[in-house]
């Protein structure tokens, strides 16, 4: 928290008028700095404000947070993958916070929907938390584990252990699916990626500020 708030100091102090957060471990971050920069905007992504212990919430007027209905994304990914034949399937979320479980959760029932509309029912899902976000050799070596066992595909969802998990799929020649953005540029196994539209969230905030109308005080 105390990296954030300098980071933010340092974009306040160069003159930025609006500061854009992304991710949940900025929430106590502007927590203070709601407070201390009154004149400034923040968009807090996948977040609202919290003293860190999840005891006192308070969102000031100078800032916009906003959710996102992952399990829809989720849904999609999931009933894509089987609609297109794959039927050993694998989920590795980073961390069991809210958003992932949400990705988890959609994925499965995704999965599950398509199987019933075709009337498959060899569907299997392994489904795991690698404990972080970050790229690891363990996580590459888990991966590659589950490929060699038969998953077809698994759905990456946890930022930096998309490395860990594409470049196993690569190895064994078998597939990937991203999260939160379009990843295909970043590995060639990837098929698809689950989008919540980080962007278009972004740019409709930084619009609506410039027309001044931005809807600070609010979860969305």
């Amino acid at each position: 928290t105390d990296a954030y708030l300098s980071s933010i100091d340092l974009a306040v102090k160069a003159g930025a008028k609006v500061v854009v957060t992304p991710g949940y471990l900025f929430e106590p971050a502007v927590f203070k700095a709601q407070d201390t920069y009154p004149d400034v905007k923040f968009i807090l992504l996948d977040g609202t404000p919290q003293d860190g212990t999840y005891t006192e919430f308070k969102l000031n007027e100078n800032v916009y947070s906003v959710f996102y209905a992952e399990e829809q994304a989720g849904f999609l990914a999931g009933y894509a993958a089987v609609k297109e034949g794959y039927t050993k399937l694998g989920f590795m979320g980073g961390m069991a916070v809210p958003a992932v479980i949400r990705y988890g959760y959609g994925f499965v029932e995704g999965a599950n929907a398509a199987a019933k509309e075709l009337g498959i029912k060899d569907v299997t899902i392994k489904y795991n938390y690698t404990g972080s976000f970050l790229a690891s050799p363990a996580i590459n070596t888990a991966a590659a584990a589950w490929y060699s066992a038969g998953t077809q595909v698994i759905f990456s969802c946890g930022g930096g252990i998309f490395d860990s998990i594409s470049s196993a799929a690569e190895a064994a020649k078998t597939k990937v699916i991203g999260v939160d953005v379009d990843q295909s540029s970043q590995s060639t196994s990837v098929i698809t990626s689950a989008m919540k539209g980080l962007g278009v969230a972004v740019n409709d905030e930084l619009t609506a500020y410039y027309a001044g109308t931005f809807p600070g005080g609010k979860n969305i």
